[in-house]
């Protein structure tokens, strides 16, 4: 039985071998950080915007995939790669900016380029330069949205900046161009429950998005979300909760989306109880393992879409 729809399948299957991403960190912002919406950004966000793994910021982008490629290929013997714009949100800067920074990524010899932002910071423009850089290097095309919940409360309770309605209207716009569209989720807000996992399934699905990305909250040092927990403010689940969310989420979505992860990593010395201070490996196996006793698996419960209530009574 398979458990669910790997995004390392996926990727085997659209290029014939597995692929790498090299993740590359700008000198950029967010709307709610720079003062647009509001400052200090998501109370769970510190000011690197959730770039851990990435490289210096000023070091060119041409540098920067040079150097993660050198080191995966030596490691893997990699041979396709991906170039992932990962921090903060990669849109959200000046149009020429972006489109000296893709074309950077763009000449450098990958098969896909992955572009991450807010809903709220994806124009036209945006697209049509990324539908003219596909077409011009013959190469793929894929958004990642931050999403992180649908509950609009809780968005607005970890200072997101943007309701559900704007990461709508991005997917609808998004839906005009040859590009795959993946969303972000934190299962484990503290003002989520299981159900805003499960609407969360059934409304990335309902919007035929390609792929999800999924992490559990981490405690961020220094961030507004430390302050409130230290506080007393509220209480992480645990990570059997967090498991039952993770499984209930993959039950009610299509089993076409592809799943990027199913759990998140920060370093220590960032987010020192980060996964229950468990390595993510381990939570990962044991969703896995809680999936295979239970004979459950991605879109058992993908049945609320195309006129369902009709078709069950009729």
């Amino acid at each position: 039985m398979i458990l669910y729809n790997k995004y390392s399948d996926h990727l085997k299957q659209k290029y014939g071998e597995k692929v790498y991403k090299l993740a590359i960190n700008l000198p950029l912002t967010c709307p709610n950080r720079d003062g647009f919406l509001g400052t200090g950004g998501c109370t769970f966000c510190d000011e690197g915007g959730a770039g851990y793994d990435t490289e210096c910021k000023e070091i060119s982008v041409k540098d920067q995939l040079t150097d993660v490629k050198s080191r995966i290929e030596k490691k893997y013997n990699a041979k396709k790669f991906i170039a992932y714009y990962q921090n903060y949100s990669n849109t959200y800067l000046p149009m020429d900016d972006f489109k000296n920074y893709i074309y950077e990524g763009a000449k450098f010899g990958v098969v896909e380029i992955a572009v991450s932002t807010r809903p709220d910071s994806v124009t036209r423009e945006h697209l049509d330069y990324l539908l003219k850089i596909s077409k011009e290097f013959n190469i793929n095309i894929s958004i990642e949205l931050g999403l992180q919940s649908v509950n609009y409360h809780t968005l607005k309770k970890v200072h997101r900046g943007h309701s559900l309605a704007e990461y709508i209207d991005c997917i609808n716009l998004i839906k005009n161009y040859p590009f795959e569209i993946c969303t972000h989720l934190i299962l484990n807000l503290p003002w989520d429950d299981i159900s805003d996992s499960i609407e969360a399934a059934k409304i990335i699905s309902a919007l035929k998005t390609h792929q999800v990305k999924l992490h559990s909250l981490f405690i961020v040092k220094g961030t507004v979300m430390e302050k409130q927990f230290e506080k007393g403010d509220f209480e992480l689940i645990s990570m059997e909760d967090y498991i039952a969310r993770v499984i209930a989420f993959l039950e009610h979505l299509d089993p076409d989306i592809a799943i990027q992860r199913l759990i998140g990593r920060a370093p220590k010395e960032i987010a020192p109880n980060s996964n229950w201070s468990t390595s993510w490996w381990k939570v990962k196996e044991a969703i896995e393992w809680e999936m295979e006793q239970r004979k459950t698996y991605q879109g058992r419960l993908f049945n609320y879409t195309g006129g369902s209530a009709y078709k069950k009574r009729f």
